[in-house]
């Protein structure tokens, strides 16, 4: 997770440009394709999703393995 829009788009646009497979989610989303991209995880069409706050986007799935918090703090 990030803590801005932007940030969570940068990451992502870093970690595509390591070679693997990411997609971002925030508020800016529409609701159709925040499903498409939470199906997506689910079928295991990419490895990582960057958000801002994904327990707000009511990411509840078995198949998350990891959380990282980026610059949070605590």
């Amino acid at each position: 997770m990030t803590l801005t829009k932007r940030m969570a788009e940068d990451l992502t646009k870093y970690i595509e440009d390591q070679g693997e497979k990411v997609r971002y989610l925030h508020s800016d989303i529409e609701t159709v394709e925040r499903i498409e991209i939470i199906r997506d995880l689910r079928l295991g069409a990419f490895d990582i999703l960057v958000g801002i706050n994904l327990v707000r986007e009511r990411l509840d799935t078995p198949e998350v393995s990891l959380v990282a918090i980026l610059d949070a703090n605590l």
